[in-house]
């Protein structure tokens, strides 16, 4: 490090990004084989970081020093948790939705802003025959996957049954996160188009299979309708009891959101930036979370709050969504 204080900048900003009964000292040692006294001779600054130990701990917090150190450029640093990871392995990709989430609920203060082009990946998993459908249509249409090469969509055939399960375990864990959603017309047609595409290519094996998996996007709306007026996250199925965390839904027609997710977490935000489809990138970088934080209220303010209000704009709302999902069966 340059200086002694920009070593001290550097543990100060670890130690934040850590959920409060993690020890930082204690994470250092493990990840640089140091005794506790090295390590705190280090942490008080009497000795300097070795480059090494340097790269070491960059690469496991996921830190950049022009992020941490400020420095004046236009560099913004992201991460890619799933950038070496197998392309087929849906499993794999839930798993770490699911550690992202366990990680946000690890502080005490959360809260979850989300510009909503499509609806959250997760959402799907609150009904099983959508869930199914949404997994094989991303292995099959997205993700190239080639055992599905030349398959016909099945319910029977494709329950998907163990991706249910992790999927359920993802939204249990968003529902320990305040949110704030915006939402508009366009946020449920990229599923139409879905299921528009395979119904029109012949790729639902019967037509049962096609109205249970519409039925079951009309069932998703009905919920989520629910908790905009309650303005509490629950569990599909599931009565007041199960209420969790606040969520806040807005609709807009003015400006289609991008699917980027802004988290408060102790104080300190971070972003999740979606590409590729079903792929995301990750920034803790304070200068581009401000103007993300910035927009995300600008977008807000020209938005309409329907959640435990504005009843006669939520029912408009969500009785227009599900219109255009009948229409897929109906045609």
């Amino acid at each position: 490090m340059e200086s002694n204080g920009n070593q001290q900048h550097f543990f100060n900003h670890l130690k934040s990004i850590l959920p409060s009964h993690l020890s930082l000292a204690d994470a250092m040692g493990e990840l640089l084989h140091l005794s506790p006294d090295s390590v705190y001779r280090r942490i008080r600054g009497e000795k300097q970081l070795t480059l090494d130990e340097l790269k070491v701990l960059c690469e496991h917090f996921h830190v950049s020093l022009d992020q941490v150190l400020q420095m004046k450029n236009n560099t913004i640093v992201f991460h890619a948790p799933e950038f070496y990871q197998d392309e087929y392995d849906f499993g794999a990709y839930l798993k770490r939705m699911l550690q992202q989430m366990e990680y946000i609920n690890k502080f005490k203060e959360k809260e979850m802003l989300y510009s909503c082009k499509d609806i959250f990946v997760f959402h799907s998993f609150h009904i099983h025959d959508l869930a199914a459908f949404k997994i094989f249509f991303w292995s099959k249409s997205i993700m190239n996957v080639p055992e599905f090469k030349d398959r016909y969509f099945s319910l029977d055939e494709f329950p998907f049954d163990e991706y249910f399960v992790l999927g359920q375990k993802v939204i249990k864990e968003y529902n320990e996160v305040p949110s704030v959603e915006v939402w508009n017309f366009e946020t449920i047609i990229s599923t139409i188009r879905q299921i528009e595409y395979y119904r029109d290519a012949g790729l639902f094996r019967t037509r049962d299979d096609l109205v249970r998996v519409v039925d079951a996007v009309d069932q998703l709306l009905q919920h989520i309708q629910v908790q905009a007026e309650t303005g509490s996250k629950f569990m599909y199925g599931m009565g007041e009891s199960a209420h969790r965390k606040q969520v806040r839904y807005y609709i807009q027609d003015l400006i289609i959101g991008n699917n980027s997710v802004l988290v408060e977490i102790d104080g300190k935000r971070i972003s999740y930036i979606n590409h590729s489809v079903l792929h995301y990138l990750i920034t803790s970088d304070e200068r581009f979370n401000a103007k993300a934080y910035e927009s995300f209220h600008t977008l807000m303010s020209r938005s309409t709050l329907i959640s435990q209000t504005g009843e006669k704009e939520r029912n408009r709302f969500f009785r227009a969504l599900r219109e255009k999902v009948q229409h897929c069966k109906n045609n």
